[in-house]
């Protein structure tokens, strides 16, 4: 099967012509199934949790947090989205019905809002080290501020926090740390394994992600090599997304992602639905 299970409305709105585009591109790359996963930062429910979480100060980090936090952030209820992927589905489109969650401090409130909905999938992602969330442009001098091996070090620790958790299917995108192409110049395995580790004891799987490919100037399908080495070895079971924002992208480069995972001996993927999983045929 060819699947993608990492795509987001944010750019658009819950509207269902807008919508439309990702059918029809996931109808043109030959996709058998999708999922829309969309960022807690959509939904109000979240927003104390950034608040409380995100480095919100004077400095330069946290002059354009604040900024971040007021533009297109909280724009819909979690029974809004689950209203508009109905009418979707009115619409004779089917598609999973997910999301993709931060690494919040605090997992018990994440747990007290997530178990109240069905989803079919959860993404647990770690989009901040430190309060600082590094994947954006606008913030990428920090990397020059910081020591690299203490930013690996709190990525592993906050991906180790998202899988002790328990709350998630899957870790997204893992190591994107490497957007900007910064890249160590220190053996960086012990913090592979450390999340290798943690993500076999919560049996998660790996994210093979294609938005690092064409979205960011490594120009890399997230895990990067490296970490898609250990995660055979761990026999982590994976998925393939395009981590689409606009509907042309939906399913975009899914064949290299296929391609690459064969690579590593991996000839299944996860297929989900309502918190169930099994083993499909990948590509």
């Amino acid at each position: 099967m060819k699947i993608d299970y990492h795509m987001h409305f944010e750019r658009g709105s819950y509207d269902c012509d807008w919508a439309e585009g990702f059918f029809q591109a996931a109808a043109a790359r030959g996709l058998d199934d999708i999922g829309f996963t969309e960022h807690s930062h959509g939904f109000p429910e979240f927003r104390a949790l950034y608040y409380d979480d995100l480095t919100l100060d004077d400095s330069p980090v946290g002059v354009f947090q604040r900024e971040w936090l007021t533009k297109n952030k909280f724009k819909y209820t979690i029974d809004e989205y689950f209203s508009f992927m109905e009418r979707l589905k009115q619409r004779g489109h089917s598609a999973k019905i997910a999301m993709e969650v931060c690494n919040f401090q605090d997992q018990d409130k994440v747990k007290a809002i997530l178990e109240r909905y069905d989803f079919d999938y959860l993404i647990g992602s770690v989009h901040f080290v430190a309060g600082w969330g590094f994947d954006a442009s606008a913030v990428q001098e920090e990397f020059s501020r910081r020591p690299l091996q203490e930013i690996y070090d709190a990525y592993a620790s906050e991906a180790e926090k998202l899988c002790a958790s328990g709350l998630y299917d899957v870790l997204g995108h893992p190591f994107n740390l490497r957007v900007y192409k910064v890249l160590p110049d220190f053996d960086v395995t012990p913090y592979l394994e450390r999340v290798a580790r943690a993500m076999k004891k919560a049996d998660m799987a790996v994210d093979i992600n294609t938005g690092t490919l064409y979205r960011y100037p490594i120009a890399e399908i997230s895990p990067y090599p490296d970490f898609m080495a250990v995660a055979a070895d761990y026999d982590l079971p994976v998925i393939t997304s395009s981590d689409a924002h606009e509907p042309e992208d939906c399913g975009a480069y899914i064949d290299e992602a296929i391609a690459y995972a064969k690579t590593y001996g991996y000839d299944k993927q996860l297929y989900f639905s309502r918190r169930d999983r099994k083993f499909v045929k990948l590509g």
